[in-house]
């Protein structure tokens, strides 16, 4: 049978940061899709610019496989690095005690942001020998060279290419450089591949001596172990694009022989209060600690709302504000039930029916324009806006209508799924220790004024008790509603 998303698969565009430009998507091959996404080095907790990046493929790998593609997402884990090696030695702890334990809460944020699972995690520390038997090849090609000191270096200048990818000239690199050159090294650009060990560091047997891998050979070797040499889409953060991913290209070329990967998509920047998130700054938030605060499910949103290579700014004000924009979304989803007299529950048939709609071609058109989830969201809440309409209007049929067409479009970004009551219950429950915040004050008297609009007066009291109990007091005017904590 065909399905209103069947002509939409070819019509898909995408953003490919080596091109600098949106170009139709073609497989390597139809209806399959080979994505990679570098993951998390696992030395703390994950922080909002890794959920902005997971969320962006999340997003991505979702659209995807709604279009009818067979999607083979796989994310790294880095498990050997400085970074870690040094956290492991401060606290005293095994390096493996560590990563396990940090790996554990990655798995645990991501789930709370409703991201999927890849289809595969390789971790470093299990791809040892693909690393060195590409290492093996670059120096037989000529293109890698050991020092003296016992570190195998990747020698920019021999691949001619270099600086592709984030459209910088090795020989204006070098006028301007002012990276003092080791002693082993060619040339100040040259990055290692392998790293001879030091006392009491993780270390492995290797045609160079002891020693552990570089951090860019890793993801070169672990991708094309996944993928196979070429695969479709590769992915990161904006800060990724150079150095990490322009070595990854240099050696996994050379290396092959083939095109590494052909497309590539980076997520934008989180600025925290108009400045660069940076532990320096002391702006830097986790996810635990947001979502702490606000539920996961607003955290989402909030970062769905902006495409995904724009450049975010976070504050808790524009969490409160995405807060009570998907508030009112439930609580349009909320009336809807209330109006019908049942739960509001989509399936396939329904998904299939809601992208058949006008409000669903408009979502797909935002989708397939790389990814453009920010013009999607607009769509839903044209959508909430119809059925509020139509609510006054007493026009059950076109609400029901309009609210299933609602929630199977939102279904795709993961957001609106929870049933009602239990998404504004749980935002209440979760501030039941500190009281409510503003944003959920917000929220439940929007709620309050949109169920006097429809004459559900019962439930208007509710909110005001709720609110009371609380310790929040109501004035009503013309001008509006406002409150105090009593």
């Amino acid at each position: 049978m065909t399905t209103p998303l069947a002509d939409a698969m070819s019509q898909l565009a995408i953003y490919d940061s080596l091109t600098g430009g949106k170009r139709q998507f073609v497989p390597l091959k139809a209806g399959q899709v080979g994505m990679y996404v570098c993951g998390m080095t696992v030395y703390d907790y994950c922080h909002i610019g890794h959920a902005r990046m997971m969320i962006g493929f999340d997003m991505a790998v979702r659209w995807l496989t709604q279009l009818g593609y067979d999607v083979n997402y796989v994310r790294n884990i880095t498990d050997i690095d400085d970074k870690i090696i040094t956290r492991a030695a401060e606290n005293g702890e095994e390096i493996g005690v560590l990563t396990e334990r940090f790996i554990k809460a990655m798995h645990e944020d991501f789930s709370a942001l409703g991201c999927l699972t890849p289809d595969a995690e390789p971790r470093a520390t299990d791809h040892i020998d693909e690393m060195q038997q590409m290492i093996e090849t670059l120096v037989t090609g000529d293109y890698a060279y050991a020092g003296d000191n016992g570190d195998v270096y990747y020698a920019v200048d021999s691949f001619a290419d270099y600086g592709k990818l984030s459209k910088r000239n090795l020989d204006d690199m070098q006028a301007g450089s002012r990276v003092d050159v080791e002693n082993d090294k060619r040339n100040p650009f040259d990055f290692v591949l392998w790293k001879a060990a030091k006392p009491d560091e993780p270390q492995w047997a290797s045609p160079w001596g002891q020693g552990r891998p570089g951090w860019h050979i890793e993801c070169s070797a672990m991708s094309t172990k996944c993928l196979g040499n070429t695969f479709d889409i590769h992915g990161g953060g904006h800060d990724l694009q150079f150095p990490h991913h322009e070595n990854e290209i240099a050696q996994s070329e050379a290396a092959t022989g083939c095109e590494y990967a052909r497309n590539w998509m980076h997520v934008g920047f989180i600025n925290v209060d108009g400045e660069k998130m940076s532990k320096s700054l002391d702006n830097f938030s986790t996810i635990r600690d947001v979502i702490a605060h606000f539920h996961p499910e607003t955290l989402r949103f909030f970062l769905l709302s902006s495409h995904y290579r724009s450049q975010v700014n976070f504050s808790d004000s524009a969490l409160e504000e995405a807060h009570n924009s998907l508030s009112r979304l439930y609580n349009t989803l909320k009336l809807a039930e209330q109006q019908k007299g049942e739960e509001l529950i989509i399936n396939e048939a329904l998904i299939n029916d809601a992208y058949s709609s006008a409000a669903g071609q408009d979502f797909i058109k935002a989708m397939n324009d790389d990814f453009n989830s920010s013009t999607a969201i607009s769509v839903l809440f044209g959508l909430a806006r119809d059925i509020n309409k139509a609510i006054k209007a007493e026009d059950v049929a076109s609400v029901w209508q309009w609210a299933q067409q609602l929630k199977a479009l939102a279904q795709v970004l993961n957001v609106l799924q929870q049933p009602v009551s239990q998404f504004l219950q749980a935002v209440v429950g979760d501030q039941a220790d500190d009281g409510l915040t503003d944003a959920v004050i917000d929220g439940l008297i929007i709620e309050r004024a949109e169920a006097k609009a429809n004459k559900d007066f019962a439930r208007a009291d509710e909110v005001r008790e709720q609110l009371k109990a609380a310790g929040i007091e109501l004035e009503d005017s013309r001008a509006g509603t406002t409150w105090r904590r009593a």
